[in-house]
Order: C-alpha cells, then sequence, then structure tokens
C-alpha cells in the first residue's frame, strides 16, 4: 500500500483517537469531530509535513505516528523543511541487523558506493537527454561505465558539473542551496526525499547515521544522503514539470509544494517493474541490508522508463 504524504500549511490542531489522526482547523467551522471526515487512519501515513507556526501537536499522536515508522517534517519560517523525527526502533531485529551495518568491510562499501554512482549518472543521462535532446549526453554514460570501486576519479562530480550546466534551459543556472530559483524547489524536493529515504532504512533495521561513502560527525542521515543518490533525478523530473508549466516558481506557493509532495507517488522502474518511488525506496533499502548481510552484492536502484 502507497503510504499517505500530509501536508499542513494553516493554523491545525492535530490530535489521537483510535489509531486516527484527527485534524481540527479553528477557521472550519463545518468540521464535525465525530463525522469521521477529518480522521486518517495512522496505518496510512507515511509522512507528515509541518509547515505553519499555529500547528499544535498531541504527544499520543506524535508517538503513534512515530511507532508506525511515519517521518515528520518541520519547516522553518521559510517554509523550508528543517527537522525530522524518526523512530528509534524500526525493525524487531535491529541489534543484529546493526551488528551486520557496522561490521561491513571497507571493499563492500566501496563497491556500494560505485554502484550507487554509476546508477545516480546513468539516470541523470537518461533524463538529460529526454528534456534536452540536442545535448550529447555519451559522455555521461561512459563515465558511468568508468566508475571505480569508491568512485576514486571523482566522476560523479565531473558528471554533476555536466549536468547541472544542461538540465536547466536558464542562463548561468548555478547549483547551490543558496543560490537563485529553481535551487529552492530542488532543495525542498530532496528534503522530502530524504525523509522518505531515512524511513525506509529505519523500517529495513539500518542506522541512517551510518554512510556508505558520507561521513560527518555533524549529520545524523548519511547513509540516507547516500543512498538518495539515485533517486535525485526522479525529484529533477518533478521540479522541470513545475518550470515548463509555468507556474511561478520563485516562492514555495502552495501550488508549488503540491507538486513537490507529489514525489512519493511518482513512478519508477525497479527490478524490472514499476512501483511507486516511495515502495521502491523500501526495495532499495532492503537490498542494501541484503548486502551488509552478505546474502547479495548489488543494490537495487531506479531508473527512468524508455
Amino acid at each position: 500500500m502507497i503510504k499517505k504524504t500530509l501536508y499542513f500549511g494553516n493554523p491545525a490542531y492535530l490530535s489521537l483517537r483510535s489509531s486516527q489522526l484527527v485534524l481540527n482547523l479553528p477557521d472550519a467551522n463545518g468540521m464535525d469531530d465525530k463525522s469521521g471526515r477529518n480522521t486518517i487512519p495512522i496505518e496510512d501515513i507515511g509522512v507528515v509535513v509541518l509547515d505553519h507556526r499555529q500547528i499544535t501537536i498531541t504527544h499520543a499522536l506524535i508517538e503513534k505516528l512515530v511507532s508506525n515508522n511515519c517521518a515528520i517534517i518541520t519547516c522553518d519560517q521559510s517554509h523550508m523543511p528543517q527537522g525530522l523525527l524518526m523512530p528509534l526502533s524500526g525493525n524487531s531485529v535491529q541489534g543484529e541487523r546493526f551488528a551486520h551495518q557496522l561490521s561491513s568491510s571497507v571493499p563492500l562499501r566501496k563497491q556500494l558506493w560505485q554502484q550507487t554512482v554509476k546508477a545516480k549518472i546513468t539516470n541523470q543521462a537518461i533524463l538529460l537527454k529526454d528534456v534536452r535532446s540536442n545535448v550529447n549526453t555519451d559522455n555521461m554514460h561512459h563515465w558511468a561505465s568508468c566508475v571505480a570501486s569508491g568512485d576514486s576519479e571523482n566522476h560523479e562530480a565531473r558528471a554533476a558539473a555536466y549536468y547541472w550546466g544542461n538540465i536547466f534551459d536558464i542562463d548561468n543556472f548555478r547549483r547551490g542551496r543558496e543560490e537563485n530559483p529553481p535551487n529552492n524547489l530542488l532543495n525542498y524536493g530532496y528534503a522530502i526525499l530524504r525523509a522518505i529515504v531515512a524511513r525506509s532504512l529505519v523500517a529495513s533495521g539500518l542506522l541512517p547515521t551510518v554512510g556508505i561513502h558520507h561521513h560527518n560527525r555533524y549529520n545524523a542521515y548519511c547513509l540516507a544522503d547516500d543512498i538518495m543518490e539515485p533517486y535525485r533525478p526522479f525529484v529533477d523530473k518533478v521540479v522541470l514539470k513545475i518550470i515548463d508549466s509555468g507556474l511561478d516558481y520563485s516562492e514555495l506557493s502552495k501550488e508549488v509544494k503540491w507538486h513537490l509532495l507529489s514525489i512519493p507517488q511518482t513512478d519508477v522502474l525497479i527490478n524490472g517493474k514499476r512501483s511507486p518511488l516511495m515502495v521502491a525506496v523500501s526495495q532499495t533499502t532492503a537490498s542494501l541490508y541484503s548486502c551488509f548481510e552478505g546474502s547479495s552484492r548489488r543494490i537495487s536502484y531506479p531508473q527512468f522508463e524508455n
């Protein structure tokens, strides 16, 4: 079942009743708390985005959401995702799985990063060719094929420079968190993607903090940052659609955010089958654990349909 992504951008009171999220809006006098029209089963929720300073959420609801492995995202005053609340325990044999992850060898982690970078560059190349048919992508496919263990020659950076220089039909576009739009859309979309990946890692019994490549003492989601890399082009595709639609993307309007919140339901191709991105991520993290455990040597990553 595809889990719902819920976005709250107005004053609201969120509480729990009979394993249901109960929504009450101060300005919506017509909502009857007993009618059931304003309730959502907890088991149907995958991501909750809280984007207003006048949202009140009860501890009972937080506890229930977290225990059902729901990612709760809080936004700052500029409406950008800022915080992520995740469960400490998401798998019944978590200790055993932690042990496999923490004891994984350096050569294995380098091989897994090699697979990750190859998948990312390949997806970037396919998307770039699809939206900019006049741009040559043979070099990107060549770089993908040349990625060595651990990406020792940093083909990821070489491909990124070429990709970002051509993907948008915008003069002097530069990719950066503080750069001009549509970087605001990319930042928001990647934050949603990061939460989805972190949620699935926890469900697979893995530590999101311990990466296969990213290492930062201040980053609690290094592994999520690793595993989300091949999924980034799917976010880029959503951003391109927003730009092409003619919407004003200089600000994160509700309509723009509505499109970005569709990312979990975006179709991808994984293991030869079409699947919503959120479901595909769970297959990716499950395959990652199989690599740590020793029953597999390959991570299942998505790709674009031809």
